[in-house]
């Protein structure tokens, strides 16, 4: 038949061969996805790195060390090294299963109403003259990553600066999320790697230098990945610095209440900037004070001049985020809602927050004890001067390496340790490593 013939044609111009009891319905089209093409047409895409702080896991994971150590964990563990689920947020979540009532139904493109409005309270307190007069907008979004990029976005498309300054260092994801939403990333000095704490007098001199109008992200407790905070009379004087030349201010608060076990005084130097009566950003986690890692529970606040401005940020933020995920899921903010709401949740919920908090603060206290009683070579007391999940150890890449190989320990290159993957148990473990690491380098 001629539409035999044809196809025969065309199999044979695409390289494919036929027999004679070939039908018309055995071909398949010469388009690019076609089964008939030997590569795929991704065969050009190369494997990604892992990443840098993700990567550390995979790595331990591979380990079969009874003693291995993952030290490059974000995330809070128990002293027995087990994730933690609060009780709280058990509580709550049974009580919202148990109600017959909730339904599954998409929530609005801002998020759930009752969780904007009490995480808003949360970080700007009760009685935030900018929550009084509605010159607030949070929106809720896929945990502080999320709220960082919605933030971004809508920077990038109505702030007359398109260029923001993260301290050097910061949390690697920082970088990529500004530069993707379209801002230019310059940096500004931060960590004193001879000090092992702040380095205010070029921070003041970086911000300082920062053409007007940038926007400058500041970390607003436990500093990631140093564990290095200005004082509160430190943070004033940025404040004034930065006001004095009109910067715009991105606040990143992942650690509210996780760092000291105090949610006020963790969110002090955010109402400071508030307290002016000048605009700003927020973006929330839940993942670290709340345990809610998984559940991606954010939100992004914009403090405004006016109700009026902010009204009308707000009804950009939809236009923002309507396209990237249309709205966000409505588990997770529910036990936050809930649990705010809810005076005994809130209380049981500061009452667990400051015990995991605590733990932290008596690991930090128990490794510099344990260097100290071993003569490890240095001053340590950076271990204890330092604040939240994570501590910058000061050991170099090479460092790091011998302890991964002759210790099985695993933490990010650049020595940040989570001081939440350590236990009473493996301390002494650690500062065994650190101790070889150092005096080993010493010596050669």
């Amino acid at each position: 038949m001629a539409s035999d013939r044809r196809i025969g044609v065309l199999a044979r111009h695409l390289g494919v061969e036929m027999d004679s009891q070939s039908h018309s319905a055995n071909v398949i089209s010469a388009s690019p996805t076609s089964g008939f093409q030997a590569n795929s047409v991704f065969s050009h895409v190369v494997r990604a790195p892992e990443d840098p702080i993700l990567g550390v896991t995979v790595a331990y994971n591979k380990d079969p060390s009874p003693v291995k150590l993952n030290l490059g964990v974000g995330a809070y563990r128990t002293d027995e090294g087990k994730p933690l689920v609060l009780n709280v947020v058990r509580k709550a979540e049974q009580q919202l299963v148990n109600d017959r009532s909730r339904v599954k139904e998409y929530l609005p493109i801002t998020g759930l109403a009752d969780f904007n409005k009490l995480s808003a309270k949360l970080i700007f307190g009760a009685d935030s003259p900018a929550i009084q007069e509605n010159r607030v907008t949070t929106v809720q979004c896929l945990s502080g990553t999320g709220s960082l990029r919605v933030g971004a976005e809508f920077l990038a498309r109505h702030y007359h600066q398109r260029t923001i300054y993260i301290p050097q260092p910061t949390w690697g994801n920082h970088p990529k999320v500004f530069t993707l939403a379209g801002l230019s990333v310059k940096t500004y000095r931060y960590y004193d790697p001879a000090t092992r704490g702040l380095n205010f007098q070029g921070l003041l001199e970086d911000i300082g230098s920062a053409p007007s109008g940038a926007i400058v992200l500041l970390h607003a407790c436990a500093h990631n990945p140093t564990g290095v905070d200005p004082t509160l009379q430190q943070w004033e004087n940025i404040r004034k610095l930065m006001r004095s030349k009109g910067l715009l201010p991105f606040f990143d608060s992942a650690y509210q209440g996780f760092a000291s076990g105090s949610l006020d005084s963790d969110a002090k130097p955010v109402r400071m900037f508030v307290a002016d009566g000048g605009e700003l950003l927020v973006a929330q986690s839940y993942a670290k004070n709340m345990g809610l890692y998984g559940e991606r529970v954010g939100a992004l606040s914009i403090v405004c001049r006016n109700a009026d401005v902010a009204g009308r940020v707000e009804s950009q933020l939809k236009l923002v985020i309507r396209p990237m995920y249309s709205n966000p899921p409505i588990h997770g903010a529910s036990i936050v809602a809930f649990i705010l709401k809810d005076r005994n949740l809130y209380n049981e919920w500061t009452i667990e927050l400051k015990a995991m908090a605590d733990r932290i603060i008596s690991m930090r206290r128990q490794l510099f004890d344990a260097l100290r009683a071993r003569g490890t070579p240095g001053d340590w007391s950076h271990i204890i001067k330092q604040i939240g999940m994570f501590t910058f150890t000061g050991l170099n890449s090479a460092q790091v390496a011998f302890m991964t190989k002759e210790y099985h320990i695993y933490m990010t290159s650049d020595g940040r340790i989570s001081m939440a993957g350590l236990s009473s148990k493996t301390v002494p473990h650690l500062a065994d490593a650190i101790h070889a690491a150092v005096t080993r380098a010493a010596y050669n």
